[in-house]
């Protein structure tokens, strides 16, 4: 019998193990229980797979000549954007996705000649919203402008919105009915899935690389759906001095050491409850991993999967956080 793989996350489907990925009572279905139940029911299983095998795969896009859209979540710019491309040397096109989440008041010019200025190897960088429908048109005309071939690959890390953005593009310029698996959770596509647009183009979605530094892999079920950002972030600011502290839904604590009064303005969900505390009577999060930064003028403190606190002036701060979370500085994106 020939292979048959799901049509939501690509895996190979099996009817012998109920543990293992690809489960179907019946084969004849189309797509797996795994997604059936994300889908119908909110539910999620860890995936089983490594970064080792997703970074195959993109290793073996790197063996054609394709045409590469690298999608990068906005809300969570990496660290160093570059560094899916060295699994690749293809021709690759940045698109920064989730722009509803970015106040209205932040124009596109001025993010793109930010990314600009991190002097990055891309042909192109194109802002979308893959959930409202933003610069759509956009990207289609420049896929249709620089692909090499019919076969245009999608890739990026985890919850960067890949799924959404094949969706989108699927029912807006596509007879294709199927759509791929969406899940607020890290590895919902497992395999790659090609989807034929139509004659002139397949778009093929790859596993998104495991952020094992985001903080979405270190919180519990009620507490991620708290970071979906179904609205414009609306920035909280506040200003601190020496001695205070912000407490974040008792998820991160910030500690200002030391430095003048300080403006703190965060770019984080605004599900998220933030107090203004001193920081001296606080025993709260001080259980967690604590982590020392040292800021210059106008630099960010990035919490990966969380969002970001612009400061204004120089500072010492105290961060409190899970161990294997990333945090890291930056000079001020907005």
């Amino acid at each position: 019998m020939d292979k048959k793989f799901c049509r939501g996350c690509g895996v190979e489907l099996q009817n012998e193990n109920i543990a293992l990925e690809g489960y179907v009572n019946d084969l004849d279905n189309d797509i797996c229980q795994r997604c059936f139940r994300m889908n119908n029911y909110g539910d999620y299983q860890v995936s089983t797979k490594s970064n080792e095998e997703f970074i195959s795969i993109l290793k073996s896009v790197g063996e054609t000549n394709n045409l590469v859209i690298h999608l990068v979540d906005l809300v969570n710019l990496d660290k160093d954007l570059s560094d899916i491309k060295k699994y690749m040397s293809n021709k690759m096109m940045l698109v920064l996705n989730k722009r509803d989440a970015l106040p209205k008041s932040v124009k596109d010019e001025k993010i793109i000649n930010y990314i600009k200025g991190l002097g990055l190897d891309y042909i192109d960088i194109v802002i979308i919203s893959a959930n409202k429908n933003y610069n759509i048109d956009l990207l289609i005309s420049k896929i249709m402008k620089y692909k090499t071939s019919n076969q245009v690959y999608v890739v990026g890390k985890t919850n960067t919105g890949k799924s959404s953005l094949i969706n989108r593009l699927i029912h807006d310029y596509s007879d294709n009915i199927s759509d791929l698996t969406i899940s607020p959770l890290p590895s919902t596509t497992l395999n790659l899935v090609s989807i034929v647009m139509n004659k002139d183009l397949v778009l093929v979605d790859t596993p998104g690389l495991i952020d094992r530094g985001n903080i979405t892999n270190y919180l519990r079920p009620g507490e991620l759906k708290k970071l979906i950002n179904k609205k414009e972030i609306k920035p909280k600011t506040y200003q601190i001095k020496a001695g205070q502290c912000l407490i974040i839904d008792d998820i991160v604590r910030i500690d200002y050491v030391e430095g003048e009064r300080n403006s703190f303005t965060l770019y984080i969900p605004n599900s998220l409850k933030v107090k203004r505390m001193n920081a001296k009577k606080q025993i709260r999060l001080k259980e967690l991993s604590e982590l020392n930064l040292e800021l210059g003028y106008r630099e960010d403190i990035v919490i990966n999967g969380l969002g970001w606190v612009k400061l204004v002036d120089k500072a010492k701060v105290n961060i409190y956080i899970d161990k294997n979370v990333e945090v890291f500085t930056r000079r001020n994106f907005i």
